[in-house]
């Protein structure tokens, strides 16, 4: 698949690229698994020498065997003696760009909380120690979030506020998913947009599934994800175990939880019978994989509140793949895809709000976006958009049919909003498929 996107990024590694000729650059790059880290900075070190070393779970001495051979392949060098430890190689390639300037790209760099934990106070000291004579471009990347926070938040850990720039690398827009469909589908309609939306989500890696499976309708994709080969069926435990730890049960359980509906602390609680508001609370700040949702024009102390699960495909993989995981270790996929296409209405439904909010704030034309709920749950409005400078307020219901949107009920559900802002212009919106 092509390379699309991500022109702000490369445009930001690009100034990184010239600001390290000077001096010495440490930039933090995350994003989840599968996200396209790795084929971004790939494609930034097209314009800049580069070594790409990749953390994976080994040993100390076989990751420096490793990394040694890679370096002096790649920049012509050679190492004396045998390095068997990660600060050796640090302070080598430190050495070296005091006279050559090139990005070094260390990849799954969290790995090393495993392997070596010592291996960051080192590299503090080795880079305090010779930053100033360096010309490194140096780029750390991590897909596990809240070690990567860790890593360069905290400010006991050796590496906090070392970075010289921060990047956090989030999926493709809806923009880029249409651009892709119509490169490699020109005739895709508002269904399989939807459909390609809902499972991807916009990781690069899904999309490039699909892409080279030709998988553009919600039936072929499916038929893509329950293949016995298929890298999907796993990947909600490939992504998030690691993150989670040994708690990681109690953290699939709320987020399969919340993948069906059941958004309020009270229901998850209710079910689980367990205290959730730690693991809320984590899973919101330290991971972020859900979002706190309070109705618009709410105070922050409101206790009105319900969560999503930012990532489509993690809300899908939870809802179905996890849900019925008995059915899929005994390999009966046909009864699974089933369930989908029966509750695929219903589960599409807060995607599809999603992609209008999302395309709403590409406008940039408002100052607050969000939804709305009475304390009764009865006048809840999917979308309201507000621009205080010019004194509007957009309210929007979103259906799959648009025939089954009534205006005049958007009209009174909305009264209380209205009375909230006085001298405001309403506008009433109902969107559907076809407004894709």
């Amino acid at each position: 698949m092509k390379f699309y996107n991500r022109e702000e990024e490369l445009a930001v590694l690009d100034k990184l690229i010239l600001k390290s000729k000077k001096q010495a650059q440490m930039t933090m790059v995350v994003g989840r698994r599968r996200i396209g880290k790795t084929s971004l900075l790939r494609k930034a070190s097209d314009n800049q020498e580069s070594i790409y070393l990749f953390v994976a779970k080994k040993s100390e001495p076989l990751l420096c065997k490793e990394f040694v051979e890679i370096i002096q392949t790649t920049l012509g060098v050679t190492a004396y003696g045998e390095i068997s430890q990660f600060k050796s190689v640090f302070a080598w390639l430190m050495e070296l760009s005091k006279e050559r300037n090139f990005m070094l790209i260390i990849d799954e760099f969290q790995e090393f909380y495993q392997i070596n934990p010592s291996v960051f106070n080192d590299m503090q000291n080795i880079w305090d120690t010779n930053k100033a004579q360096s010309k490194i471009n140096l780029i750390l990347c991590g897909s596990v979030y809240s070690l990567m926070t860790k890593i360069y938040e905290n400010a006991k850990e050796p590496l906090f506020a070392r970075a010289t720039a921060k990047m956090h690398i989030k999926p493709f827009q809806v923009s880029v998913l249409k651009e892709i469909l119509a490169d490699n589908t020109p005739s895709f309609t508002p269904k399989n947009l939807l459909a390609f939306y809902a499972l991807t989500g916009g990781a690069a890696k899904y999309v490039e599934t699909f892409v080279l499976a030709e998988a553009f309708t919600l039936e072929s994709m499916l038929e893509e994800v329950f293949k016995t080969s298929s890298l999907l069926l796993e990947e909600g435990k490939n992504v998030l175990i690691e993150e989670f730890g040994k708690d990681y049960s109690t953290y699939f359980s709320i987020l399969s939880l919340i993948a069906s509906s059941k958004t309020s602390r009270p229901e998850i609680e209710s079910i689980l019978d367990v205290s959730a508001g730690v693991y809320l609370d984590k899973l919101e700040k330290d991971f972020g994989i859900i979002k706190k949702i309070r109705p618009i024009l709410s105070k922050p102390s409101s206790r009105k509140i319900k969560y999503k699960i930012e990532d489509n495909f993690i809300s899908f993989w939870f809802r179905f793949i996890y849900k019925y995981r008995s059915a899929v270790e005994i390999e009966n996929y046909q009864l699974v895809k089933e369930i989908i296409l029966r509750d695929y209405p219903i589960f599409v439904g807060p995607i599809l709000e999603k992609y209008f909010i999302e395309k709403l704030k590409a406008t940039n034309s408002f100052t607050e976006i969000g939804c709305y709920w009475s304390k009764d749950n009865q006048d809840e409005i999917d979308i309201v958009a507000i621009n205080e400078i010019e004194k509007t307020v957009t309210f929007a219901e979103v259906k799959l049919n648009k025939q089954k949107i009534s205006i005049p009920i958007l009209e009174m559900k909305s009264k209380f909003i209205l009375s909230q802002l006085p001298n405001y212009t309403p506008t009433y919106l109902a969107l559907s498929l076809e407004d894709l």
